[in-house]
């Protein structure tokens, strides 16, 4: 079995008792008839959004007639999926299941629009967009949130880190966070990260005018092992976010990538624009 985050190990979990399901070719309300709950709970364990307890997994293994090795594999991988990752403390974050995934991915593309993405952002830049998005925000949870963001920017330095790959609106360069000397700071850190080969950057220029998915901000995860955890588009919203793991929605998704990877500066030109900017700031 492929990872080990809870979070993984729960699409895995949840993706192998759909396929169990299937496989006998019993329907969602065949199956929540017979364990006497809802088809909502049913289709909520197989796609991950809800954890299933070891009762839940050993009654689905008694109707599929999975045997002993089975069902005691099963049963190892939803005590797995129910352990706590250390983003559980930050009980506000609100970003369930979505770090979990982050934290096992093994290929990461980011597109922004507005802001500088979490696992590039310093200290001071997320402090100050964490108070411009919620000014009436806690001092305790503020730098609660702040070092959770820095704590997730570890899996740039480990020993098997994501390949990662940022798509930027040029407009995140000029929307000012806080001083010049902070925004000079910030962007300086995106330079050093892509010197020392820990991602890749481009700049969508502002000369190219409108763009597909230009209107929201989104993040397509994938995994080393795709058939047992399948790629995932996270698309952050107001007040909800949205994933997508369906292939159609995906492969629209890898379109729009496609397309704004052509409008961009090369890598190169993108680390020039980041300089540029880095010293008007450093000149005010």
């Amino acid at each position: 079995m492929s990872g080990t985050s809870p979070t993984l190990r729960q699409r895995e979990l949840g993706l192998r008792l759909r396929r169990l399901r299937i496989g006998l070719g019993m329907t969602v309300e065949e199956v929540a008839d017979r364990l006497l709950c809802s088809p909502a709970k049913i289709s909520r364990m197989e796609t991950a959004a809800r954890r299933p307890s070891p009762r839940d997994v050993r009654d689905l293994c008694a109707l599929y007639k999975v045997d002993e090795a089975g069902t005691a594999e099963l049963m190892q991988l939803t005590r797995q999926a129910r352990e706590q990752g250390w983003w559980t403390q930050y009980e506000d974050l609100n970003l369930y299941p979505y770090i979990g995934l982050e934290q096992e991915a093994s290929s990461i593309t980011h597109y922004a629009m507005h802001y500088v993405p979490a696992l590039l952002q310093t200290e001071d830049y997320a402090r100050a967009i964490i108070k411009a998005v919620l000014p009436g925000i806690d001092p305790k949870i503020l730098q609660y949130r702040v070092e959770a963001r820095i704590r997730r920017q570890h899996l740039l330095e480990g020993d098997n880190p994501p390949r990662y790959r940022v798509l930027l609106d040029e407009a995140v360069l000029h929307r000012q966070m806080g001083s010049a000397s902070l925004m000079a700071a910030q962007l300086a850190k995106i330079i050093e990260v892509v010197h020392a080969g820990k991602a890749t950057i481009q700049v969508i220029p502002f000369k190219v005018g409108a763009y597909p998915a230009s209107d929201c901000m989104f993040v397509l995860l994938e995994f080393s092992d795709p058939v047992l955890s399948p790629p995932v588009v996270y698309v952050e919203g107001l007040f909800a976010s949205q994933y997508y793991e369906r292939r159609p929605n995906v492969d629209q998704y890898r379109e729009a990538i496609e397309y704004q990877r052509d409008s961009a500066l090369s890598p190169r030109e993108s680390v020039q624009r980041l300089e540029d900017q880095q010293k008007a700031y450093l000149s005010e």
